[in-house]
C-alpha cells in the first residue's frame, strides 16, 4: 500500500505494526517500509483479512494486491486478456480492463475496516449530450429526488468542467502537481541529444505546443539536466510522447 491510500483511509501511523524487510526496486534502490496493516477487504458479499505492508515511496498504484488475496478469492488471474474470475455463491464473476484490481477493488466496491467501518458505494454514467466520452459519475443508492437535483446542477454548470488534459489552463501548483521523486544530493546530468524521425519530431512537436498552450509547461533556455524526448505507441496506434529520465541500456 502506498501513502496516497493509507491517509485517504485515515488511518494513524500508530495503527501499524513494525516490519523490517526491505523493498529493493527495480533500478537497485532500497526503501524501507512505514509497517504493516491488518484490513477487512469486501468483494461482493466475500471477506477477505489482507496483510498491507506500506511502501513510503511514490507510486503510480495506490497498492497491490498480492497472492494471498488471490488464494483467498480462489481467483483466477489472466495479465493476457486483462480479466480476474472468482468464484461466487453459485456464480462466477468477472472483471475486465479497466475494472481490475486496482480500480476495481480499492476504489468502487471495496470495504476497508480498521475499527469502524468506510463503505464507498458503486457509480453509474450520467452521458452529457450527444458525446458518450464526456460523462458524470454518480452514486446508484442516492435517492432519486437527489439523483435527479444533482444531475440538474451538474448540467447546469457544464461551463466549469474540463474533458481532456489541455483544457485545464493554469492549474495553480498548490492544487496539484508533478516533480521528480529523486535524491536532491545527486548531480544533475545532461543526456546527449537523440535524433528522431520525422514522424516521431512531429509528434514531439505537437504535444510540446498543446502542453505549452495550456500553461503546463514552460521552456527553459538554461536547464541544469536534459532528458531526451521517446515516441512510443500505444494500443491505440496514436504515438505517445515520454521523457527517459533514466539512462537505460
Amino acid at each position: 500500500m502506498y501513502p496516497e491510500l493509507y491517509k485517504g483511509l485515515k488511518l494513524r501511523p500508530e495503527d501499524l505494526v513494525y516490519y523490517d524487510s526491505p523493498l529493493i526496486g527495480f533500478d537497485g534502490k532500497i526503501f524501507f517500509l512505514k509497517g504493516q496493516i491488518r484490513l477487512l477487504v469486501q468483494t461482493e458479499s466475500e471477506v477477505v483479512e489482507v496483510n498491507f505492508i506500506v511502501v513510503g515511496a511514490y507510486s503510480l498504484y495506490t497498492a497491490i494486491i498480492a497472492r494471498s488475496w488471490l488464494h483467498a478469492m480462489e481467483a483466477v488471474p489472466s495479465t493476457l486478456h486483462l480479466k480476474v474470475k472468482y468464484p461466487l455463491g453459485d456464480r462466477v464473476e468477472e472483471l475486465v480492463g479497466s475494472q481490475s484490481i486496482a480500480k476495481q477493488y480499492l476504489v468502487a466496491t471495496i470495504r476497508y475496516q480498521v475499527g469502524g467501518e468506510v463503505r464507498c458505494e458503486e457509480l453509474e454514467k450520467v452521458v452529457i449530450g450527444d458525446d458518450k466520452s464526456k460523462f458524470f459519475q454518480v452514486g446508484v443508492q442516492l435517492p432519486l429526488q437527489e439523483k435527479e437535483e444533482l444531475v440538474v446542477f451538474l448540467r447546469r454548470n457544464i461551463d466549469v468542467f474540463v474533458w481532456n488534459t489541455y483544457g485545464a489552463l493554469g492549474v495553480d501548483p498548490n492544487f496539484i502537481f508533478h516533480h521528480l521523486n529523486i535524491n536532491p544530493s545527486a548531480i544533475p546530468k545532461k543526456q546527449p541529444p537523440q535524433l528522431l524521425s520525422k514522424e516521431h519530431s512531429d509528434s514531439v512537436r505537437e504535444e510540446v505546443t498543446k502542453l505549452k498552450r495550456a500553461r503546463a509547461i514552460e521552456e527553459v533556455f538554461y536547464p541544469e539536466w536534459l532528458a531526451n524526448t521517446v515516441v512510443v505507441k500505444k494500443k491505440s496506434w496514436k504515438w505517445q510522447v515520454c521523457v527517459n529520465f533514466t539512462d537505460l541500456n
